[in-house]
């Protein structure tokens, strides 16, 4: 049995460190996020983060910003809600 985001600490660890960025823009977005709200973060929270993460840096700045709003594989209603909660942070 895998244990969930919350329960495992190398899963936590692994999560903050997928959230360093080459821009320094996001790498100050995603960290601020993270300090705030990684210690509560539902499992399709950290689905939804991870599969931001997989972004180029610069489309993921565009989304941060919201310059632009998800399209093709990352039109995700969980990645919508994701994306409000750090554009809010």
């Amino acid at each position: 049995m895998s244990l969930t985001h919350q329960a495992d600490p190398v899963k936590r660890a692994r999560l903050r460190w997928r959230g360093r960025r080459g821009l320094l823009e996001n790498d100050l977005i995603v960290t601020r996020f993270l300090d705030r709200y990684e210690e509560s973060l539902k499992d399709d929270e950290v689905e939804a983060f991870s599969i931001l993460m997989e972004l180029p840096d610069n489309d993921l700045l565009n989304l941060l910003l919201a310059r632009n709003e998800p399209d093709g594989e990352v039109d995700l209603p969980h990645v919508h809600a994701l994306l409000e909660k750090m554009r809010a942070a």
